[in-house]
């Protein structure tokens, strides 16, 4: 076994170097440098939404949504994401309100409403519509196939 006296230069270099190196991780933490980052769930990477759609019909329920990747229980996430990633332009929420000034025509698309939430471009998104006149009906129809399309078949 190799053992250093205190007593020499080099052991007394030795044990200060081994205690230093002991001590260095507590010290950095109590010196408030940053702590490695969390890992990343799979299901926090990209895109990710979440629609519930009520008084539809056929097409209510919960799904979800990822994009970049697209995956999820939405039943076309090609389409969904298609479609948010051409209404996505810098400087515009696509899941924006209607404006309270806006003219609307006076027309009722029914009774189906939809919940969206979740991030999309890096920002959160927490959005409601509903088909209560033709700024809001405009406004659902905009996100087809995100949300069900409600339109009357055309013959």
């Amino acid at each position: 076994m190799f053992q250093l006296s205190p007593h020499t230069p080099r052991g007394v270099l030795l044990t200060v170097a081994a205690l230093a190196a002991y001590a260095a991780p507590t010290t950095a933490y109590a010196q408030g440098l940053p702590l490695p980052p969390p890992k990343v769930r799979v299901d926090d990477v990209g895109d990710h939404l979440t629609v519930t759609v009520s008084h539809a019909g056929r097409a209510d329920g919960t799904y979800r949504l990822r994009c970049h990747p697209g995956g999820g229980s939405h039943p076309d996430p090609g389409g969904a994401c298609g479609t948010l990633d051409r209404r996505t332009v810098w400087g515009r929420d696509p899941f924006a309100p209607v404006a309270p000034d806006g003219l609307c025509t006076m027309q009722y698309g029914g009774p189906a409403t939809a919940y969206v939430t979740g991030t999309w471009a890096g920002r959160p998104v927490n959005a409601t519509y509903d088909r209560s006149n033709g700024c809001q009906i405009a406004r659902w129809n905009d996100l087809v196939p995100l949300l069900p399309d409600l339109r009357s078949p055309r013959s």
